[in-house]
């Protein structure tokens, strides 16, 4: 599943392609047929991520909300749009271009008081300029919740997946078994920090790298695809800074890897 860094990329994306433009709004596969009408000729007043949501406001109370779940995507391109190919749920075109989106798991227009209440349900966002990172960090030190599920959870904060799970745990020195109430105010203040620097270097580069220089196998240099992870991905494997192996679980039905050394319980 994309994490929120990729869909604060598509927002810049169609703001930036089609921002101050009409917009022709069709469904080619039919399924989002009445919520096309409804966008249809609409000029694009701005698009924003909150988390894992798109949200690209069309005026006159009428909001397109996206989530693209595991299996939706983006396509976009310049010129006349091609023929439709596979499912197009929705297709976007305006002079500068077009772009296709396919599989999300949420295609729907909104109204302004709609995209607001989804705002208030969803946690701080690293990536947004309101975020409150008081609020995530009251949700998390209340809790008895291990701190690697809780960072999964969107209410408390948004965008995240597994890769900045382990990533940003790790990092940090902190095991994601640790009860929420556990985690001090100074490790938080570090894991949000960070998770804004990681982020916004991921939103201007479009790839996302965790580690540092001195902890690949080449320190000049871009990183290779095999040196961008700390953990995520490298059960098994040893610690990039310890040796130990990599463990591997399972946590809220999602990927779990960290170092039990590095991230001592």
């Amino acid at each position: 599943m994309p994490e929120g860094n990729v869909v604060h990329r598509y927002a810049r994306v169609l703001r930036e392609r089609f921002g101050g433009q009409p917009l022709a709004v069709t469904s080619p596969q039919g399924r989002f047929a009445d919520g096309a009408a409804l966008l249809d000729g609409r000029v694009l007043h701005g698009a924003e991520a909150h988390g894992k949501h798109l949200l690209a406001d069309l005026g006159e109370d009428r909001v397109l909300h996206v989530h693209l779940g595991l299996y939706g995507t983006w396509t976009l391109g310049d010129g006349e749009p091609p023929e439709p190919r596979g499912a197009v749920r929705a297709r976007l075109v305006a002079g500068t271009g077009w772009a296709d989106l396919r599989g999300p798991n949420a295609c729907e227009v909104l109204t302004a008081a709609d995209a607001q209440q989804l705002h208030a349900r969803l946690g701080a966002d690293p990536l947004r300029a309101d975020a409150d990172p008081e609020r995530a960090f009251a949700a998390v030190h209340r809790s008895r919740v291990a701190v690697g599920a809780l960072l999964m959870q969107q209410e408390v904060v948004a965008g995240l997946g597994t890769i900045y799970r382990a990533e940003l745990l790790f990092r940090a020195g902190i095991d994601p078994y640790r009860p929420g109430r556990a985690v001090s105010r100074e490790e938080w203040d570090a894991v949000w920090a960070d998770a804004v620097r990681l982020l916004r270097a991921d939103v201007r580069t479009g790839r996302i790298v965790t580690t540092r220089p001195a902890h690949r196998s080449n320190p000049r240099g871009a990183p290779s695809e095999e040196d961008r992870f700390y953990v995520y991905r490298r059960g098994g494997q040893p610690c990039r800074v310890c040796g130990t192996p990599v463990l591997h679980a399972q946590m809220v039905a999602r990927h779990l890897f960290w170092c039990p050394t590095c991230q001592p319980a």
